[in-house]
């Protein structure tokens, strides 16, 4: 299946900044399953007016910065719910910017450790990865929605 098959274009709304929608990629990472909380947080997106296009499950690296240079993205949303995130995300910053997406903005969440450590290391374990916020299982979805609206405002204000 080609990435025009898997992206499904799910937002034609008006968005956050001028009459452009914030422009998303998002999907399931590496040989996780695991969807029901992204299509709710892909579903809270489009409400805000974002432009989402989803990849679905068991995506790839290559798969998710393919999406984003076709479709010119702002963001990468990554989900991963079987703790096994982490092993699937190694690397995925620095082909972001050997493909030319140096400045996108790489998001992550879900069940991201298997093992009971501190929120604070795992965190940092993604942060270290490359990825702009980390995000746990029970995160906000309005705290989420107002971070990458922030997060992207400021970007698209700065190539002006």
């Amino acid at each position: 299946m080609t990435n025009d098959e898997k992206i499904q274009l799910a937002a034609g709304h008006e968005g956050t900044f001028g009459t452009e929608a914030f422009r998303i990629i998002s999907g399931v990472i590496g040989d996780d399953v695991h969807v029901v909380g992204l299509r709710i947080l892909e579903h809270a997106m489009i409400q805000a007016g974002f432009s989402v296009q989803s990849l679905g499950v068991m995506v790839t690296q290559n798969e998710f910065i393919d999406a984003a240079l076709e479709t010119d993205a702002e963001a990468i949303v990554v989900s991963s719910m079987n703790g096994h995130g982490h092993v699937a995300c190694i690397g995925f910053r620095d082909k972001c910017i050997e493909r030319g997406l140096e400045n996108i903005k790489l998001y992550v969440g879900g069940q991201l450790s298997i093992a009971d450590e501190p929120w604070a290391a795992v965190k940092e374990r993604y942060t270290s990865l490359g990825f702009d916020r980390v995000y746990p299982v029970r995160a906000s979805i309005r705290s989420f929605i107002d971070d990458v609206r922030s997060d992207l405002s400021s970007t698209r204000g700065n190539e002006s």
